[in-house]
């Protein structure tokens, strides 16, 4: 067999390398198109790494079935027709998309499926199947240069698509044209592949598959079975990590590439061979990486800075993956099954994550997926450790059973002076009941972050609380904007309902709120909405897409309150969003904007959107309040009433809001949260 062409060999590293960086940039793209249709949950990332996963296994099924069922050329051109197929797909960058938020998990992977689905799937199938190809090629030289090395390649690319993601293609460019450079890169892919295939289809550049690192023999069953959970465990905590940081120490979209280039980053290392990840050494770390989170979790330790979670939590996933993937690695079989090695890879993957992003939800009412993670993670290294030294046999033992005790306390903890839990797609619902000297409060709870309390009994019991005092933006404008006449009044986000206190009789106050569990738990637990004089309507759905569907409602004031986790969903901050609410709003009308927020300067956002509009932008920024239950709270109000401005009440307590630089406007098909992101949160 000739010696094979050195710039075919770099063809093939740049075709792996490609379609890796394609594949992870198409990630956060699809999901920030479809983030906004779903009330700007972060669950909407978990659940579209189900489906990225998933996606994978399919496609490297389709890999494996092509390389074990057919001859190379067959293989070269059935691929070469679904990467067509893939590219005529990728064509349509702006079809409808339209989601069932009564059924958001299902709406993800239907509008992922008819956006993304066949170039995903095709894109998947390219790093087993390539290095099928070169294993089946190059067999003469695949002892020197193991096809295996060609993941780690892979990943690599896919680890540079998603640095680049954030930091350089998202502050730069909108949707469209990342969708335009994207159906350009997958052409340059194609053209690869097709030059690769001409070249396959030569005899003298076909010969035998070799048997290359790990066994020559056929994988056992039950090491198919610690495959598949060795990959199913670092998945789970790939998206229990991602899952924690979104809902409990900020819900910022940006975090979502941080833990997945973590775990990318874990491949790398691991297939490059044990000498960058020697075993007693990664099993010696992960004792400290499970126990550090398991502690802190068990002591509800979660109000850590951005520069300190961050790294914390994701060296636990780094280390936990270093131990999964290494393992993978160790019991890595022969080249010639390397298409079935990554399908198990692909269906362990793809478990882990349907485990966190769909089951959980289902079967827990908190957030106890990180504990199961970390669990998992020490049984496994109890089962790979077992056949070792006594030592290590008695470690994992001890660890193991130390995180059950840990789990058991954050349970305990978790469920401390509750009186009701719930958990669907939009979030974890937590209502406690406690008391001090003034009587017994009810606190409403999303996550970590509050989202109503009230007293349950005197003249407190009718007064508003948290961050909707008389005082705050929304106590301002609600108290201000209307005297001597009824009013019209819209709230994005009902909570506990505590702004319905500010109804009086006559009053129309109007919620919208995406999430079904919320209104059950306002109306049964917290009695602002049955107290209130107005008269109170709820809308289910996502309020923008309710506002578009309605005719003008004249509001006097509408109050823009939809939390997720800690932050104001992206879409309901844009110049088209203001548009809409304008429509919706009398002339003289009040827009206001809950903009609290420990790591996002959205004052600034909100400022230039409003200027943009031709409006003008105060912001109210208020001191806690603890004897009266009230928060410091961030409001920005819009509105071009001149008369409402020059209120002496609005003046004592505005502040200046200072720019930001580099910021753009944002519209639905530019937003970057990278220039108003502060890493540290501001002194309590």
């Amino acid at each position: 067999m000739p010696s094979p062409t050195p710039w075919l060999r770099r063809l093939y590293a740049l075709a792996i390398f490609l379609s890796s960086c394609l594949l992870f940039v198409v990630e956060p793209m699809a999901a920030k198109r479809l983030v906004p249709l779903l009330g700007g949950s972060a669950s909407v990332w978990t659940t579209c790494l189900v489906f990225f996963q998933t996606a994978l296994l399919v496609g490297y099924a389709l890999a494996h079935w092509l390389a074990t069922r057919f001859g190379v050329r067959q293989q070269a051109w059935a691929y070469l027709t679904v990467l067509g197929a893939g590219l005529l797909c990728s064509l349509n960058t702006s079809p409808g998309l339209r989601a069932d938020v009564a059924h958001p998990a299902a709406s993800v992977f239907v509008l992922l499926t008819a956006t993304i689905g066949v170039p995903f799937v095709a894109l998947s199938a390219s790093s087993p199947l390539l290095q099928a190809w070169y294993a089946r090629s190059y067999a003469s030289e695949t002892s020197l240069r193991p096809p295996y090395r060609l993941f780690v390649l892979s990943n690599l690319g896919s680890l540079v698509a998603l640095a680049c993601y954030p930091a350089l293609i998202e502050p730069r460019f909108t949707l469209r044209a990342q969708s335009a450079a994207w159906c350009a890169g997958l052409a340059l892919y194609t053209i690869a592949c097709a030059t690769i295939v001409a070249r396959i289809g030569r005899p003298a550049a076909v010969g035998p598959a070799e048997g290359v690192g790990g066994s020559d023999a056929p994988p056992a069953q039950a090491r198919l079975l610690l495959w598949l959970g060795l990959a199913a465990c670092g998945s789970m905590l790939l998206c229990a990590v991602t899952n924690y940081l979104t809902q409990n120490v900020a819900a910022i979209p940006l975090l979502w590439v941080v833990p997945l280039a973590v775990y990318l980053l874990s491949f790398m290392l691991t297939f490059q061979g044990a000498r960058y990840c020697p075993r007693p050494a990664v099993l010696l770390l992960l004792v400290g990486a499970l126990g550090a989170p398991a502690y802190l979790l068990s002591r509800d330790e979660s109000n850590l800075d951005l520069d300190v979670s961050i790294p914390l939590f994701c060296a636990t996933l780094l280390i936990g993956c270093l131990f999964c993937h290494g393992e993978l690695y160790r019991l890595r079989p022969a080249a010639r099954y390397s298409t079935r090695f990554y399908l198990c890879v692909a269906a362990g993957g793809a478990l882990g994550a349907f485990f966190v992003g769909i089951l959980a939800p289902l079967i827990f009412d908190g957030y106890y997926e990180l504990s199961c993670a970390l669990l998992f993670t020490a049984l496994l290294a109890l089962i790979a450790t077992w056949p070792g030294a006594v030592v290590w046999r008695a470690l994992w033992m001890v660890t193991t059973l130390a995180l059950v005790v840990a789990a058991a306390k954050y349970i305990n903890a978790y469920d401390a002076d509750s009186i009701a839990r719930l958990r669907n797609f939009y979030g974890a619902l937590r209502v406690t009941e406690t008391t001090d000297q003034s009587g017994r409060i009810r606190t409403l709870y999303n996550g970590t972050i509050v989202h109503g309390m009230q007293w349950l009994a005197g003249a407190r019991r009718y007064a508003p609380s948290t961050y909707y005092a008389h005082d705050s933006g929304a106590g301002l404008a609600l108290d201000l904007c209307c005297a001597g006449r009824t009013r019209r009044v819209g709230i994005i986000g009902l909570g506990a309902g505590t702004l319905a206190a500010y109804g009086r009789r006559g009053d129309l106050l109007r919620f919208y709120d995406i999430n079904p569990l919320v209104e059950p738990v306002a109306r049964r637990l917290f009695t602002y909405l049955g107290d209130s004089q107005a008269t109170i309507e709820v809308v289910p759905g996502d309020a923008r897409v309710s506002l578009a569907g309605e005719t003008p409602q004249n509001f006097d004031v509408l109050v823009i309150d939809a939390f997720s986790g800690d932050a104001i969903p992206v879409h309901l901050l844009t110049t088209q969003a203001l548009a809409l609410y304008q429509r919706h709003v009398r002339a003289d009308g009040i827009i206001a904007y809950h903009v609290s927020n420990k790591y996002l300067r959205l004052d600034a956002v909100v400022q230039q959107v409003a200027a943009n509009a031709q409006l003008r932008a105060v912001l109210i920024d208020t001191d806690d309040n603890d004897s009266r239950g009230e928060y410091g709270a961030a409001w920005v109000l819009v509105t071009r009433n001149v008369s409402f401005l020059a209120r002496r009440e609005l003046q004592a307590n505005a502040a200046e809001i200072e720019a930001v630089p580099q910021l753009r406007l944002w519209t639905d098909d530019y937003n970057s949260l990278l220039p108003v992101l502060s890493w540290r949160s501001p002194p309590d």
